[in-house]
């Protein structure tokens, strides 16, 4: 560990924020057609930057229309919050998305979870805010869950789906990532990246999980070349791109599938 035969990959979210739906559907349609790998939203209710008061969309809404607009690309929530639907409706929802995307093969949904952060969601829509460890201890019994109940539901799923979590506390976070994940996601520097990848062996250990197949994902806002270079170096395979509307600019998606392209020969 990490996996590094496997192929770089280009992920880009778009935050689902201050545009309106037509201008999603038009950069699902074009981001799909320039070659990016896997689309991401987010799971939240209100926007994180700019007007708190400002256009907003539920994100598991908008992955189904995404699983029947798209043909080749995956798709997914960086991330999704576990707080906020109970365990076994995640699983059905996740597998009826899967279905969706499928088209005669295999679905193309990625599960992408995490504990939950932002206050304003909970309060607003009536969740249960808890502390940071009591919602790692829930996505722990959520996981759980969701595992058995894609195992019950009929139909099956149409894949495997891959599981990817996302954060860094040592304690929790990553034991669940060496428990239950296929792609890591977070926001660590190249040079602290060995140490946590050591941290994620020492518990795959303990849970008797072989970790090798492990995907390393880290973010590119704000970086340039020599930083994502870097993040290669240290292990990092897929790269994620915030990207804000209505005024997308695909330049800079073209800029990284370029350098994408350069790493994969």
């Amino acid at each position: 560990m990490p996996l590094l035969d496997t192929p770089v990959r280009l992920g880009v979210q778009l935050r689902p924020e201050h545009a309106p739906y037509d201008s999603f559907r038009d950069a699902v349609r074009r981001l799909e057609d320039l070659g990016v790998d896997i689309l991401f939203n987010w799971d939240h209710f209100f926007p994180l930057e700019g007007d708190p008061a400002g256009l907003h969309f539920e994100s598991w809404t908008m992955l189904a229309a995404w699983a029947e607009q798209t043909e080749r690309v995956e798709f997914g929530s960086l991330v999704n919050c576990n707080s906020y639907r109970n365990p076994d409706l995640q699983a059905d929802m996740a597998r009826t998305i899967d279905h969706i995307s499928a088209k005669g093969g295999e679905g193309r949904f990625i599960f992408a979870t995490g504990s939950g952060w932002f206050r304003r969601d909970y309060d607003e829509y009536g969740y249960e805010f808890g502390t940071a460890g009591s919602r790692l201890d829930d996505l722990a019994e959520g996981l759980q869950r969701i595992e058995r109940r894609w195992q019950k539901l009929n139909p099956l799923p149409t894949r495997r789906i891959p599981v990817m979590i996302g954060g860094k506390g040592e304690q929790k976070t990553l034991r669940l990532v060496a428990r239950h994940a296929d792609i890591w996601h977070s926001f660590v520097s190249p040079a602290d990246l060995p140490h946590k990848l050591d941290v994620i062996e020492r518990w795959a250990e303990k849970e008797q999980r072989d970790t090798s197949n492990l995907v390393i994902s880290n973010e590119l806002h704000n970086k340039g070349q020599d930083a994502a270079d870097a993040l290669y170096d240290a292990g990092v395979r897929l790269f994620t791109l915030s990207f804000q509307g209505p005024d997308w600019d695909y330049d800079i998606v073209q800029s990284w599938l370029r350098w994408r392209d350069a790493k994969n020969g």
